[in-house]
């Protein structure tokens, strides 16, 4: 005979990732000639529950590196972009997850990609794709057996005629 219980744990309810192509300018002091290259750095972010959606809130640290004066001299921008993503993710089970802990993790870290000149303004694109899981309370049901294992008897194999033989071997005045 056998019946279930149920235990309540933690588990992943909700799981996913997205995709993102973000579109941002900056302005120089000088007219660019050239891009020569783009670092993303301190790439930081945290998500939360908002309804029925996961929010990423985050940002990173962007330095363009670029030539001007007709490729005579060289300059960096440095500037901190904060972006604020909103994401659908679906549970397993119909859960209001309210209560759960939001774990994101960058799937592929920020890449400048697709940058444009315009005047004394940089146009680019920022790539990058977060993974999101959703973890909260949920019942596993499993199944109790009843029936108890026997347990064995163990004999004692001892007679009273070693019991006898060792009460004789026995020094009582051994500690003195």
């Amino acid at each position: 005979m056998s019946n279930y219980k149920e235990i309540v744990t933690k588990a992943i309810i909700g799981k996913g990732k997205k995709y993102f192509k973000n579109k941002y300018s900056v302005t120089s002091e000088t007219k660019p000639t050239t891009i020569l290259g783009c670092w993303i750095i301190n790439h930081k972010f945290r998500g939360y529950v908002q309804g029925d959606d996961v929010v990423v809130d985050g940002s990173f640290d962007i330095n363009l590196w670029y030539s001007y004066d007709n490729d005579t001299k060289t300059n960096v921008i440095n500037k901190t972009i904060k972006y604020n993503e909103i994401i659908n993710v679906r549970t397993k089970l119909d859960v209001d997850f309210n209560d759960s802990e939001i774990i994101v993790r960058a799937l592929k870290q920020p890449a400048c990609g697709n940058v444009q000149i315009n005047d004394n303004t940089i146009d680019f694109d920022i790539e990058k794709e977060l993974g999101i899981e959703v973890v909260g309370d949920t019942k596993v049901k499993i199944m109790v057996e009843d029936d108890e294992d026997s347990w064995e008897v163990f004999e004692d194999t001892a007679t009273d005629e070693t019991m006898n033989e060792i009460e004789e071997e026995v020094n009582e005045e051994f500690l003195q």
